[in-house]
């Protein structure tokens, strides 16, 4: 029996160091998916897109203070491409939120996710992965089935459909963007990332509200005593695991295991809020999630 456990520990936990890093963008996924519904319902107590991002970005940021602390040394190896993860990822949480309080949940979700795209095209520039003639035409996959979402059959164009369409390609596109950059910064740790996308959530959203021009919320004490849990428990937990996850597997990988937050966003979208999504939405979005399952099926181990 000794022999035996002591042969049993001696193993290298493989499987482990694989189901961490899944089972940490499995959850943020799951927390992503459902963020459209106590963010529309701090809207209806008063607080805008905007200034919810502002407040929970802080509040984050707030509680990761004492690891920042820790770690205040890491800032100097790579300053600016961590001034570029800020900007992408506050970028990409700015736009999110806004898209998917005033835009159909499943369709906002069904663009954002054309990042296994971007992440493909975006490895290729700034990681140097080669892209293969196979990635190509899933590329071309993803692509048909974001022009058929995008199709105006009234005016019979593919183009975005308003305001919400544009805020949730933009949101893919920084997300790729901000997975890149997370996987390219391995000698940063996770705590230092996850602190500065939620300080460029900050910094984006603040300057928003300055070029709009938004007043001050009127809302209850009640309202923003949940605004400022949302920060501090949701989104830290939240992208704490997706950086977790992301920084430990491939950027291909871990942009098609997120694809989950499809599942649990049209769940939660027709159980909370009864929407429902166009055939052709459905059509076009099956061809996004296909073109990004065979790309990790057929990626390196």
């Amino acid at each position: 029996m000794v022999c035996c456990s002591i042969k049993f520990q001696s193993m290298p936990s493989n499987r482990n160091l694989t189901i961490l890093p899944v089972s940490a963008l499995l959850l943020g996924a799951t927390l992503w998916g459902v963020l459209w519904y106590p963010l529309r319902l701090l809207e209806e107590q008063g607080l805008s897109g905007l200034w919810l991002t502002l407040i929970v970005n802080a509040v984050a940021c707030l509680v990761g203070l004492p690891w920042l602390w820790q770690r205040c040394a890491e800032l100097k190896r790579h300053p600016w491409l961590l001034l570029v993860l800020a900007l992408a990822t506050g970028l990409c949480n700015t736009t999110f939120v806004l898209a998917v309080i005033d835009g159909n949940v499943v369709r906002v979700l069904l663009l954002f996710y054309l990042s296994p795209l971007w992440v493909s095209l975006l490895g290729w520039a700034v990681l140097g992965e080669r892209v293969s003639a196979r990635a190509s035409g899933l590329l071309a996959v993803a692509m048909a089935g974001a022009l058929i979402m995008l199709w105006d059959g009234a005016a019979g164009v593919f183009w975005p459909h308003g305001r919400v369409d544009i805020l949730a390609l933009l949101s893919g596109f920084t997300f790729a963007l901000s997975n890149v950059l997370i996987r390219k910064l391995q000698r940063i740790s996770v705590p230092v990332k996850t602190i500065s996308s939620w300080a460029g959530g900050v910094l984006v959203a603040a300057l928003w509200l300055l070029f709009s021009a938004q007043p001050l919320p009127q809302v209850s004490s009640i309202a923003l005593i949940y605004a400022i849990a949302l920060g501090a428990c949701g989104i830290t937990v939240m992208t704490l695991a997706v950086q977790y996850g992301v920084t430990r597997m491939p950027v291909q990988r871990s942009a098609v295991i997120l694809l989950f937050e499809l599942v649990v966003g049209a769940v939660s979208a027709a159980w909370l809020a009864g929407e429902t999504v166009q055939t052709h939405e459905w059509l076009g979005g099956a061809l996004i999630v296909l073109a990004g399952y065979l790309s990790v099926r057929g990626a390196p181990k």
